[in-house]
Formats: structure tokens, sequence, C-alpha cells
């Protein structure tokens, strides 16, 4: 599997042929290669929730491939409305096999929205999503979530081997709880930190993140766009 990281919460994931993309926001997030670079052959995109820094550049890559877009029920039907045309709609706690791997979306503590014509109009729940595949070891984003103890029953479930964890503070888990999380809660093989740095309100960096895990994990800080391979 071949893993890259755009800054923010944008992941893509390879493997047997498929390219998936995590929470497209590439323009926002300051990765100098533009969404239309990360778009090149990007088969499925994963939206963990319908903020405007998960969403990002969803419309414009999916309608540059054709990639199925997978997510909440409300965010996708959303995105249909805005010219999105292979959907696959799902809620927290359901699970569905598509092109050879399982998307299951598990809960996050969170909210969900995007202002429409001036309104703020709530976007169903917002999720963790779980990708499984034969051959490969099984990636968990958390999307933005705050900590919560069912995190043990998710590890127990599912059995995740790399997270996406989400590490800057006042949105979402900040250093402290995200290594508590993975201390006490996961069996991670390998933890690449999100959700940090993008701007002024987010902790700047992972040091501190990366001081308080104490588990024996892997912690990789990637640099934006430079794939690497598990």
């Amino acid at each position: 599997m071949r893993i890259t990281w755009y800054g923010h919460s944008a992941f893509k994931i390879e493997f047997d042929g498929k390219s998936i993309l995590f929470d497209p926001f590439i323009s926002g997030s300051g990765y100098k290669g533009g969404a239309a670079e990360v778009a090149k052959g990007t088969t499925h995109i994963c939206l963990t929730h319908g903020h405007g820094d998960h969403v990002g550049d969803t419309v414009q890559i999916a309608k540059e491939t054709g990639a199925t877009v997978i997510s909440s029920f409300e965010i996708v039907t959303w995105l249909q409305g805005q010219g999105v045309e292979k959907v696959e709609p799902m809620n927290t706690g359901g699970s569905i096999t598509v092109d050879g791997f399982t998307v299951t979306l598990v809960q996050a503590f969170h909210s969900s929205g995007e202002l429409v014509n001036g309104v703020f109009a709530q976007l169903g729940h917002p999720t963790g999503i779980i990708i499984e595949a034969k051959g490969q070891p099984t990636v968990y984003h958390l999307g933005d979530t705050a900590l919560f103890g069912d995190m043990k029953l998710i590890n127990e479930l599912y059995k995740p081997k790399i997270g996406f964890v989400p590490i800057g503070d006042r949105f979402t888990m900040g250093a402290r709880t995200a290594a508590y999380a993975v201390n006490n809660f996961f069996d991670f093989d390998l933890v690449v930190p999100c959700h940090y740095a993008t701007f002024g309100l987010l902790d700047q960096s992972a040091d501190s993140f990366r001081a308080q895990v104490t588990k024996k994990t892997e912690i990789r800080v990637p640099e934006k766009g430079v794939p690497f391979e598990v």
C-alpha cells in the first residue's frame, strides 16, 4: 500500500489498482501541487463529514476523474445537486463492499454541515472511515473527532493497523487526548497525525503528540505530497 498525505486531513491510499482519496481539501491546505495533480488516477473519494475543510475539492475531482464518492446519505445527495454523478450513500454503522474493498462508517464526535445560500445546512452525522481489503492493512481515518471510549470497540471489531489521527486541538482531539487514544484504545502499527498546522487556530506541530505516545507504534510525519510505502 502506498500512502500520501496532502496536508490537513487529506490522504490518498493506493493498492491493487485502486486510488482512494480521503477528505480532499487541497486548494486550501497549503499543498502546492494543486487539486488537479492530486486528482490524477483517483478512483474513489471518501468523505468523513460535511465541513468545507474536508469536502474541499471533491466536486472538481469527481467530475474530472469520474471517481465514486462514498459518504453519508446527506453529503452525497448534496454533492449530486452539484453535478457529482457516481455516489455510494451510507450512514454510521453501515458497511459496503465496492470494487474489491470494504468501507465502514463509524461514529465520530464532531459536527457536519456547510453554508448553503447563507444558511448553515446540516449534512448528516460526522464519521470515521475504515477501509478493509484482502492482503492489505486495515486503515482507519478517524475524521474529526473528540476522544470517546468506544474507540476501543472499534479496535476490537475491525483491528485497524494504520490510523490517520487528528491532533490539532480546538475542533478535534489535541496532542494529549489523541496520544491517550493511541496508547490505550488501539493497536496501530502506524499512525499518521493530521488536522494540524493548516490554520493558526490549530496546533502547529506534531511534536507534543509524538512525545506523549508511549505505546510501541510508529508515528510518521510525512512531507506533503511525498508518498511512502507500508
